[in-house]
């Protein structure tokens, strides 16, 4: 681990897993060493750096852009927010920075729009501009969805990191999720007896 990471230990991926469900940050952050791996979070890994070919060959024109620059997999941290992580692609124009994150999911929930507001959010620190949009990229369908970074998405980032930062110091933990259906398929399912 590198002194950055102890000094941020807060990622992106944390941050996408709070909003999801607040019990999977809780047992990464408390218990660190239980956590599983799944299959489907190998296939998303693999599907992300695949895509990276096919997104090298192809235009700009599904994220409504005629030129731009592309970087792949960009490490970003920021003190300012204590959250550190890697962005699938930073696309940089003219006029704009824009973060893009792949999915190989068909439905940008709330969790991955936090998460490409975060990258947002560290590339206006680390570059200082003003980035006022990102992209979730959805692998299967081949589309592009954009995420306005507002200050409803702004502030919605700010009590997250606020409540996780909590959880870390008092190693308390948190509520499940409210949707109970998320249950099913999650790889912690063994630990929380208290909801199945």
């Amino acid at each position: 681990m590198l002194d950055d990471d102890l000094a941020l230990p807060i990622t992106v991926t944390d941050l996408k897993q709070w909003v999801y469900c607040p019990r999977i940050f809780y047992y990464q952050a408390c218990l660190p060493d239980v956590r599983p791996v799944t299959y489907k979070m190998q296939a998303g890994v693999e599907a992300g750096r695949a895509e990276e070919g096919r997104e090298e060959r192809r235009s700009l024109r599904a994220y409504g852009l005629t030129e731009g620059e592309r970087e792949f997999n960009v490490p970003l941290r920021s003190k300012q927010l204590g959250l550190r992580g890697e962005v699938d692609m930073v696309i940089t124009t003219g006029e704009e920075v824009i973060p893009v994150d792949y999915k190989l999911s068909r439905i940008p929930g709330p969790h991955f729009q936090l998460q490409v507001a975060a990258y947002g959010l560290m590339l206006e620190e680390m570059r200082r501009v003003s980035v006022r949009r990102g992209f979730l990229y959805s692998i299967p369908d081949r589309r592009a969805e954009q995420v306005n970074i507002d200050r409803r998405m702004r502030d919605k980032l700010s009590k997250a990191l606020e409540a996780m930062r909590r959880i870390v110091e008092h190693e308390e933990m948190p509520a499940p999720t409210a949707n109970l259906r998320k249950c099913v398929a999650c790889e912690f399912r063994r630990f929380c007896n208290d909801v199945l």
